[in-house]
């Protein structure tokens, strides 16, 4: 079974224990010959099935299939650090930035087309939804980090904080879904949810409120989706981190940070769920791809009331 990943950075563990446990992980924009694995995590290559980076929000993976699958026409907004471009909807994947607009676009057709490819060939995508917080253009598309905290600059005229409510999520995630079998029919898809609480959040509620409130309403929206397709099932790698049978024990010190020993164990369920017992390599085991994960909401910490 092919089977392609994408979300939020809870989602790079998914990848990677998929790949150290012999799976079909699906890969449609590998990084450049000669290029280390620590660089090709940096430069956003090996953390999901093309080099989108991470997608916090169901309204983000719609954006990303309206445009890799329909052909919708993407903004031309770009931003600018001195005599570097970055893209806004991928403000991270290049460190340093691009060189010219031509540069950023190719890189940029690279990865619609991959990740239509991994759609199209595609048995099963798994998605990790993690937001629901986001900022937004006045003209309606999404940005992966507020506009100033990665690339760009901020503009209280241009852009604007948006928590996105149950029928939003429940209608972008319906219609992702659409788009994503329109291109592959047989397509099945499982959902979860990330465990990893709000670093900081941009609303008036304290961190702890609004961890709960994005972590609910997106369960609730995950939930429905596969109560009412057949096509698309639930699993809850959230519930088993958070769980007060757990008591805490899979949370780093810093009570944010999944322990591998977390990870692990989430994954380990998985596979005997459907009955494989590859046996999880420890950190570090796999030739394959990096330890670290590339976390957006870590840069957005020093912009919102943290914990």
């Amino acid at each position: 079974m092919a089977i392609a990943t994408y979300g939020s950075c809870f989602a790079q563990h998914v990848s990677r224990a998929l790949i150290r446990a012999g799976f079909n992980w699906l890969d449609c924009e590998p990084p450049p010959a000669g290029l280390s694995l620590d660089h090709a995590g940096a430069f956003g290559y090996r953390q999901f099935s093309s080099r989108t980076g991470n997608i916090h929000t169901a309204a983000m993976l719609r954006q990303w299939c309206e445009w890799a699958l329909a052909g919708s026409e993407i903004p031309a907004e770009i931003w600018y650090e001195g005599a570097r471009l970055i893209d806004p909807f991928r403000p991270r994947i290049e460190p340093d930035g691009f060189g010219d607009r031509a540069e950023l676009l190719a890189a940029r057709t690279s990865t619609l087309a991959a990740f239509r490819a991994s759609v199209a060939t595609a048995d099963l995508l798994i998605f990790t939804l993690g937001l629901t917080e986001c900022w937004r253009h006045r003209d309606g598309h999404e940005y992966p980090l507020c506009p100033g905290t990665a690339g760009g600059r901020f503009d209280a005229e241009l852009h604007h904080f948006v928590n996105q409510d149950y029928p939003a999520i429940l209608d972008d995630l319906n219609r992702s879904i659409a788009l994503m079998q329109r291109v592959n029919p047989g397509l099945r898809l499982l959902l979860s949810v990330s465990p990893v609480p709000l670093a900081a959040t941009a609303g008036p509620d304290h961190v702890v409120v609004a961890t709960t409130y994005s972590k609910s309403v997106l369960r609730a929206a995950a939930g429905a989706v596969a109560a009412a397709n057949a096509a698309v099932d639930y699993f809850p790698s959230y519930e088993m981190i958070t769980s007060p049978v757990g008591q805490g024990r899979f949370f780093a010190a810093n009570q944010r940070d999944v322990t591998d020993q977390g990870v692990q164990f989430v994954m380990q369920q998985f596979f005997r769920a459907i009955g494989h017992q590859p046996g999880i390599a420890a950190r570090g085991a796999d030739p394959d791809a990096a330890d670290a994960v590339i976390c957006d909401e870590e840069m957005q910490a020093a912009f919102g009331q943290s914990a």
